[in-house]
């Protein structure tokens, strides 16, 4: 079978089970049941490094401490070999009656199974198949597994599973533990090139009075002693730019955002986001460095200048592309001009035809965000910055100078998703007060036509930092997640989060 059904049936009575269970009695009667004075001296990884391109034979008197679950057992009579596998790597033991006597082999065959967790001391060898291996001289059961292990030739397939019991996949699955590091070192390497840069790194807080810095459902909350609601926040955004004001030039933070919203291959509710500002720069300034930062960590992680994702492969050498956002609707609907993008009744009239839903109170920008999201967006594969997002969809951006219907923005997509978003930030507190009444009353309009709980989003205190005089700034906004899906060419960002958003069972 593909996997051991009894291990992930709660109710089972599985035979396999009741015998394991029967073995840790016995342990627990000889009161040696998970102890916990086992010392490793070397980790698996750094055993096969050093030693594995050497000549060993048993004459080598070098004494190691390994520990590791056992992955693979393969009896044969009367010696063993073991396959161990830490947090770093695998490594064989050899294990015999020769080398640990008659009874202790005997005792070993009885008490120990796949999935446990050992430790052994021995010294190093090589099989006559040049596979560098441990003499086990003494063995020790340091954890007793109850549950076997998914089968050996199938792994863990079952996505659903792999989901609700990551520990399982992680486990089993090299691919899975692989993405995961990377996703380390992707968030290490970020932070050194912010290091580098002379940024400093914040904190801001997760749980905020008002619902701001984005355009989303907020998940709500709710404090005891003050009797209030609460939110978890949608972005650091507002919190970070009173810290500009306040007089600090170069920020960032790495943390979570919620989002009360759909879930999909590029959507969770919890997600990991790097936000920075800059004082006295704008958003061109901002391309620049996103696309620094985003070649040179793909080049640190995998020494190639050739980022491959599903069909696609792209030479990270060349300049990312550079659309507006009306030159990309343009780009894939050639029969469409420009100046029909000027005119709203055109634009209705070009909605209706690709059957895109809009509101009849839509101004013309908002329309045009929508014919951009719902038919473009996702067409775009080669890594491409979209610029001009107009104001209606821009509240915290900053309007051009040469048109105040569009801001100074961009948004990075590559392979149909949005990786990151950045702009000119808005510093004119009267022009900012605008907006958010803007945004409320069209919040208030949306919740109320649904039946929902109006979430009010003005935040006074925002804006009276802002006549203070926030200096001139930009700020990016970098989606760990789905940056990591697209390092490790994962398919659905549940594969690149430890514990992705479930329904209950």
């Amino acid at each position: 079978m593909s996997e051991n059904k009894y291990y992930f049936n709660k109710n089972s009575n599985n035979n396999e089970v009741k015998f394991r269970h029967k073995k840790l009695i016995k342990l627990r009667k000889n009161n040696i049941a998970f102890p916990n004075n086992f010392k490793i001296s070397i980790t698996c990884k750094n055993l096969n490094k050093k030693f594995n391109n050497k000549d060993i034979n048993l004459d080598n008197k070098k004494i190691f401490n390994v520990a590791g679950r056992i992955v693979n057992l393969r009896i044969m009579g009367k010696a063993t070999f073991i396959n161990i596998r830490d947090y770093t790597g695998k490594i064989q033991i050899y294990i015999s009656q020769d080398s640990i006597s008659f009874e202790k082999y005997k005792k070993f065959l009885k008490e120990y199974n796949l999935g446990d967790i050992i430790g052994v001391i021995g010294n190093l060898f090589k099989t006559k198949t040049n596979v560098l291996s441990i003499f086990c001289q003494k063995i020790y059961l340091l954890t007793k597994a109850i549950r076997p292990l998914p089968n050996k030739y199938h792994g863990l397939q079952n996505k659903e599973i792999k989901y609700r019991k990551r520990y399982l996949d992680l486990i089993v699955n090299k691919k899975t533990r692989d993405i995961f590091k990377i996703r380390s070192k992707i968030i290490l390497n970020i932070r050194n090139f912010m290091n580098k840069m002379d940024f400093i790194e914040v904190e801001t807080p997760m749980m905020h009075n008002i619902p701001g810095g984005a355009l989303a459902k907020p998940f709500v909350t709710y404090h005891n002693k003050y009797n209030i609601n609460m939110y978890l926040r949608i972005a650091p955004e507002l919190y970070l730019k009173r810290l500009i004001i306040g007089g600090f030039n170069k920020i960032f933070e790495i943390n979570r955002n919620f989002r009360n919203e759909g879930i999909s291959t590029q959507h969770n509710p919890e997600f990991t986001m790097m936000e920075m500002y800059i004082a006295y720069a704008d958003y061109k300034d901002l391309m620049i460095l996103f696309e620094n930062l985003f070649k040179k960590i793909y080049k640190l992680l995998f020494n190639n200048s050739l980022l491959k994702y599903n069909n696609y492969v792209f030479n990270l050498k060349n300049k990312f592309n550079i659309l507006t956002m009306k030159e990309s609707i343009i780009f894939f609907y050639p029969k469409f001009s420009l100046d029909s993008l000027e005119d709203i009744n055109v634009l209705i009239k070009i909605t209706n035809l690709l059957n895109i839903k809009i509101d009849k109170n839509w101004s013309k920008g908002k329309i045009i965000s929508e014919i951009f999201e719902e038919k473009i967006a996702n067409k775009l594969m080669k890594p491409t910055f979209i610029t001009e997002y107009p104001v209606e969809v821009s509240p915290l951006s900053r309007s051009n100078n040469l048109n105040p219907l569009i801001t100074d923005r961009f948004e990075f997509f590559i392979c149909g998703m949005e990786i990151a978003n950045g702009f000119s930030e808005l510093n004119d507190p009267e022009e900012q007060k605008k907006r958010f009444k803007q945004q409320d009353n069209l919040k208030k309009f949306n919740n109320t036509k649904k039946n929902n709980i109006y979430e009010k989003s003005y935040d006074q205190d925002y804006i009276e930092a802002l006549e203070y005089g926030l200096p001139p700034t930009a700020g990016l906004g970098l989606g760990i997640d789905r940056l990591v899906m697209l390092f490790t060419n994962s398919k659905s960002i549940r594969d690149v989060i430890l514990f992705p958003m479930l329904r209950p069972q």
